[in-house]
């Protein structure tokens, strides 16, 4: 005998939008958190629109600035600054669309978009890094004279627009993994800069162009690492990958839950982030119904609380 039954709406506790840090903490201030988080998704898309506006125009400046001066690090660094303004781009795009409600043909809404973004970003940050690399190739069989000076200044503003924008950042939502992740990328950027800068020094009292390019492939191979990270990620979630260890999913269920015989057909699976759905067929020694409404109940406050799952769909089956 079997029966299929669903986490009850009636407790409130099912969740078809992500989960924030604080949700499964403090349901009791739903309504409260509801408003809050209104006025910080706001707060953080002005500061969001600021950033990646400032970003934006250095960027351009740094690759005009970069063809002017004839740097390949200034250049390089410009493909990096726009890996920062397309991830303010991105999380500006995410707060935006995430309102869209879903429908009969998006029944999960529109929180993959951000995850098809990040794909189309880390491709086309890994075909930057060829073209930085193959330049460098060229450039240390045929060194070119750079201008110094120009350098120095365009860099120097990058300097002061990251600085600015990091502040900025830093007064947005923290615990907003996109904006987070978007902050610590714009401070590694800080530091491209400042090294970028310091070889403009070197090679204005040196004459050591080489310097350069060396400083481009340091670049560069930050880059490759934030490109790589990001089609990973991205395949991983559109290949509906598990964002936690199903074994220890189940190991954990059957040490709490005594009443649990088995569980198997385990499905986990990850919409967006901290957007998890799970599925699960559930072998108990007893069978009636009061007993699924509590350990529907149970099962996804425990999942929801240790694996911030937030919805949850349980088929129970009877010890035979």
């Amino acid at each position: 005998m079997r029966q299929t039954t669903q986490k009850s709406c009636r407790f409130e506790h099912t969740h078809h939008v992500p989960l924030k840090q604080t949700d499964h903490h403090h349901h009791h201030e739903h309504h409260d958190h509801h408003h809050d988080h209104h006025h910080s998704s706001s707060n953080d898309k002005k500061l969001l629109k600021i950033s990646f506006l400032i970003t934006f125009i250095v960027m351009l400046v740094e690759i005009a600035g970069g063809i002017y001066a004839n740097s390949l690090a200034l250049i390089s660094d410009a493909i990096h600054m726009f890996t920062h303004s397309f991830a303010l781009g991105l999380s500006l795009f995410a707060i935006t669309i995430a309102i869209r409600e879903p429908n009969e043909a998006k029944s999960f809404g529109y929180f993959r978009a951000e995850i098809i973004a990040a794909l189309m970003n880390g491709l086309t940050i890994a075909f930057s890094v060829i073209w930085i690399l193959y330049e460098a190739i060229l450039r240390f069989l045929n060194p070119e004279t750079i201008l110094s000076e120009a350098t120095f200044i365009v860099a120097l503003v990058g300097l002061v627009v990251n600085i600015i924008t990091g502040v900025l950042l830093f007064k947005a939502d923290q615990n907003n993994i996109n904006i987070r992740s978007a902050f610590l990328h714009m401070i590694a950027d800080t530091f491209s800069s400042v090294a970028i800068i310091l070889g403009a020094v070197v090679i204005h009292f040196t004459h050591m162009f080489v310097i350069d390019t060396i400083l481009a492939i340091v670049v560069a191979a930050v880059v490759s690492k934030w490109s790589y990270t990001l089609i990973k990620d991205a395949i991983h979630v559109l290949l509906e990958g598990s964002p936690v260890d199903t074994n220890i999913v189940k190991a954990q269920l059957l040490k709490e839950f005594t009443d649990i015989i088995d569980i198997h057909d385990i499905h986990c699976w990850e919409i967006s982030h901290n957007c998890y759905y799970f599925t699960a067929h559930i072998v108990v020694a007893h069978c009636d119904y009061d007993s699924y409404e509590r350990m529907i109940y149970e099962i996804s406050e425990y999942l929801e609380h240790h694996f911030n799952i937030g919805h949850t769909t349980l088929q129970f089956e009877k010890n035979v």
